[in-house]
């Protein structure tokens, strides 16, 4: 065990009916690992120990705002998805047929209810347990002699590779299913399920689609049916899960946002068997990667809307809610496996910071897309500047497919981790939240732990244990990274240990009924400055971060009276920078308390229970762009002559549209004007693979298929042949009459893309798009610039028109405008 100021208190004595018993107080990096914990399942041999130890679902009772959010869930979309999702409707499903045959039988069903399992078991509810188990009976019935289980769309057959995706997501719903009803039946399915998997070949085993970047899940059950029962033959299906699939041992740089959120973790799940320290440096590696690049933002995660794209890292960038709860999730098990408590501060920004507002308030809609700088949530589409078209950041209950099913697991996993059991038969606190904890303790005595607090919003936590008889046993308590001065009372006496940021304090006594103890963690105002986002700010306030408080208009978007869907939109302004000493907050920074909120609900706009008072000027220039999205960053310090005004900051979670990445006001030689970007561009369709900004960027081609030159295509299967255009704005109105093509052509190595079919230039009149009259003639031919020339037009814009080949997609090296 890895110790670090380690500090022994004095031999003190415990009237407890028993004798003298020595205390220990100290400070470490992570609990104890080398043990076995004597009651719950942690790794048994030959796997790595585990340092902390899952209590079974049921063992933590949340309370306070996190029930709140629960019992929201369970009275909002989530908890009656059924009534809502084409998916989850019961006559014909394929996942409530014992052959595994009809209608919805890929993911989404297993999706919901993951969490949707959890949230049941986590509440008591006794409606949403009996929903719950309705479906969960089905998946014993479809169990076939081979060993596979569920719909029968996904087996394959013989004639296919299996998509074994949907079945992870199931068999994480078993796996609690299991540990709060302790059913052998689980035990059977899985251990046949899991034989079954090593029959399969490994040039079909996660072979295609999006299983193939997710299949640690895969092996995370594994390793949870290994340590109940020890059958040998489950660690021969991890060697071939981790050499199947995706095995991200090379570091990341970019790509689909829920592949990565999910996938990245598959390394250091195994790092379990394997114990070789290059597959848990694999994880971290590509964690820190991905953030360095995209999520130097706050909130904990990073621009991936839907695809983490070079160049698209201003905190405007979105993460799909899908993204977010599997980082949380992959956050928790990295957490478990390690010990490390970064991991764990790593799940709370997120949870406090971006996971709130994926959602409205009252958790009846939610949208696909969410950003840390977001000034409205309505249903422009805010392609290309956000990788996916549509209406992705309305919040609608019925649309957002994956998102609206996954998010249900959000909530109850994090209630189901707020506590751990430790090897040396010990409890570690993990998340500070109201709540409740019944567990096992050193010889076998229970013990119950309730915790008061409103942390996140509150900096003290207070314990109070309830036993039958006094027991020793060791309580750890995690330190946060943001935490410099965490202070310990016992029973209302110091406890004299210096804990430090990053580590726990393990408390080692004779414990006995009615013990309190208290946690003390100041939180002072801070600033984050982003160097690689503009050296803009955010203020932040222990771990939450904090967002420029703007007014939010609700308007209806569809949906039915019920389950409406709702725009949002700002009523007042948002575009300040901040006037505040960056390297003393606290003296320009004013911490504002009010009343805890009477509804239990701290993420509402006009609920939260700590603000900030903040000097501010406004920056008249920064404005939305020409999609509807806040103007990128510019450089800070911004010059403004504006007034100062005093604005009020609240927590971003609260704001479903919010500033959080925010300019800094300044003078002097260093300081900048924000100025009115340059012209954007736009286009019909655009995929996530090339930029726009390669029409104009200058690079010439050597040829029509010069590799080396960004270009741009309208690449996608399902445009092959449509008409498409690609646009660009001039600064001021201009005269033109001519302008030339360089064509992208694959024609040498493949015919996915050649030269259009035909084009034309139109020029924008008032509203109107209007074909330039005269034109020279259209040409479409390789390796060289094609020109035409028109009578003259005054205009604010171009549009290059394209009709693609049949069956076939253009693209554009080059497009000058004279």
């Amino acid at each position: 065990m890895k110790l670090s100021f380690v500090f022994f208190a004095a031999i003190v004595f415990i009237s407890a009916g028993c004798s003298s018993a020595q205390e220990s107080f100290t400070v470490v990096d992570r609990p104890d690992g080398n043990g076995v914990n004597s009651y719950y399942f942690g790794n048994r041999p030959p796997l790595l120990p585990s340092p902390l130890v899952k209590l079974p679902c049921g063992a933590i009772k949340p309370q306070g705002w996190l029930r709140k959010q629960l019992e929201l869930q369970a009275d909002g979309f989530v908890g009656n998805l059924g009534e809502i999702s084409s998916f989850l409707k019961k006559e014909n499903n394929a996942w409530l047929n014992p052959k595994g045959e009809g209608h919805s039988g890929w993911e989404e069903l297993p999706y919901w209810l993951r969490g949707y399992t959890s949230m049941a078991f986590v509440l008591g509810d006794k409606k949403h347990i009996d929903e719950a188990k309705l479906w969960l009976e089905n998946a014993f019935a479809t169990q076939r002699p081979d060993g596979y289980f569920g719909t029968k769309s996904n087996v394959g057959d013989g004639k296919g590779a299996p998509d074994l995706m949907p079945n992870m997501s199931m068999l994480a719903a078993l796996q609690t299913y299991y540990e709060y009803t302790g059913d052998q039946r689980v035990i059977d399915l899985m251990t046949k399920y899991f034989l079954w998997q090593l029959t399969i070949p490994d040039n079909r085993f996660f072979s295609g689609g999006w299983q193939v970047p997710r299949n640690g899940d895969n092996l995370n059950s594994v390793y949870w049916l290994y340590n109940r029962t020890g059958e040998k033959k489950l660690l021969e299906l991890a060697d071939k899960l981790m050499r199947t699939g995706s095995s991200w041992m090379n570091i990341a740089t970019g790509g689909h946002n829920v592949d990565f959120s999910q996938g990245f973790r598959k390394p250091a799940i195994y790092y379990q068997q394997s114990k070789d320290a290059k597959h848990l440096q694999a994880s971290e590696n590509n964690w820190e990667n991905i953030m360095n690049i995209y999520g130097q933002v706050p909130g904990g995660m990073f621009g991936g809307d839907e695809f983490a794209r070079p160049g698209y890292t201003d905190p405007r960038q979105a993460i799909e809610t899908c993204g977010a709860i599997e980082m949380m999730r992959s956050e928790q098990i990295l957490f478990r496996i390690t010990g490390d408590t970064k991991w764990a501060d790593r799940c709370e920004n997120i949870a406090f910071n971006t996971f709130p507002a994926t959602m409205t308030a009252d958790l009846k809609a939610l949208r696909y897309l969410t950003s840390p700088n977001q000034v409205n949530s309505d249903s422009r589409s805010k392609e290309p500047e956000l990788a996916n078209g549509g209406h992705m950041q309305v919040m609608n209950p019925h649309d957002h497919r994956c998102c609206q099913h996954n998010v249900a697991m959000g909530w109850p996993y994090f209630a189901e981790c707020l506590w751990m059991a430790t090897p040396d038969n010990g409890l570690a606190a993990i998340f500070y939240c109201e709540s409740e904890v019944k567990a096992k303790v050193s010889d076998g005595s229970e013990v119950t732990i309730a915790q008061k607090t409103n942390y996140p919003f509150d900096e003290t936590v207070e314990f109070t244990l309830t036993a039958k008889s006094s027991v020793r046993f060791p309580l750890y308590l995690r330190i946060p990274a943001w935490c410099k001065d965490a202070k310990i009372t016992i029973n209302d006496k110091n406890v004299d240990v210096k804990a430090r940021p990053s580590s726990y304090v393990k408390l080692q006594r004779l414990w006995k009924d009615g013990d309190k103890i208290n946690l003390n963690m100041p939180m002072k105002p801070a600033v984050t400055i982003w160097k690689k986002n503009q050296d803009s700010a955010s203020l932040n306030l222990g771990p939450v971060t904090f967002s420029v408080k703007i007014g939010e208009k609700y308007e209806r978007f569809g949906g039915t009276d019920k389950w409406p869907a709702w725009e949002i939109k700002p009523t007042t302004a948002w575009n300040y920078g901040l006037v505040v000493d960056v390297n003393n907050p606290a003296s320009s920074v004013e911490v504002v308390r009010k009343p805890w909120p009477a509804s239990n609900h701290p993420f509402t706009l006009d609920s939260t229970p700590i603000e900030l008072k903040v000097k501010a000027k406004k920056i008249p220039t920064w404005t939305e762009d020409f999609v509807g999205l806040v103007g990128k960053l510019q450089p800070s310090p911004v010059k403004s002559a504006e007034p100062v005004e005093t604005i009020t900051m609240i927590p971003m979670g609260a704001g479903r549209i919010r500033l959080s990445a925010v300019p800094v006001i300044g003078e002097g030689p260093n300081a900048h004007n924000w100025t009115l970007p340059p012209a954007p561009m736009a286009s019909y369709y655009r995929g996530s693979v090339d930029p726009i900004s390669a029409i104009s960027d200058g690079r010439v081609p050597s040829s029509s298929y010069d590799r080396g030159t960004p270009r741009f295509t309208w690449w996608s299967w399902s445009q092959f042949g449509k008409l498409q255009w690609v646009q660009q704005n001039l600064d001021t109105e201009k005269t033109v009459s001519s302008c030339e093509v360089y064509w992208f052509d694959e024609s040498p190595a493949n015919a996915d893309c050649r030269v259009p079919e035909w084009w034309k230039i139109l020029y924008k009149d008032k509203d109107e798009w209007k074909e330039v009259k005269n034109p020279s003639g259209y040409g479409v031919e390789v390796d060289k610039f094609n020109s035409v020339t028109f009578e003259p037009v005054k205009t604010t814009a171009l549009r290059l028109q394209v009709q693609c080949q049949k069956g076939r997609s253009a693209g554009v090296y080059e497009w000058r405008i004279k």
